[in-house]
């Protein structure tokens, strides 16, 4: 099955997690998610197999997340998945996705766990 992780480049981070990745042989499909944004579709597939709510998978101090009006803890899932396709520098980052599991690489080694 084939390992998706959804990078920012310019994240050191999410280039640490690619690297490691690659480091055990590991090549996975790289989905730059700030140029290939996902839908709401797939954030909700994604928090499913991360197992959290939409609001652990916000970057809170982007200036975006009190642009969207992210602050108000009244906004659903669905309104503030809706904000993430919308700003999808939001989204934390790097995610890495291998079948029905997935993983936040922070830290780095924690998708280790989907991996191996």
């Amino acid at each position: 099955m084939a390992i998706t992780i959804y990078h920012n480049p310019r994240c050191s981070k999410s280039r640490e997690t690619l690297k490691l990745l690659q480091d055990k042989g590991i090549e996975p499909e790289i989905r730059e998610y700030l140029k290939d944004v996902p839908s709401a579709e797939e954030l909700k597939a994604v928090l499913g197999k991360l197992g959290i709510g939409a609001r652990d998978l916000l970057r809170k101090k982007e200036a975006e997340y009190k642009e969207a009006g992210l602050d108000d803890t009244s906004l659903n899932d669905e309104a503030v998945i809706e904000a993430m396709t919308q700003y999808p520098k939001l989204i934390e980052r790097p995610i890495v996705i291998n079948g029905d599991q997935a993983r936040i690489g922070r830290p780095p080694e924690s998708v280790l766990e989907i991996v191996d």
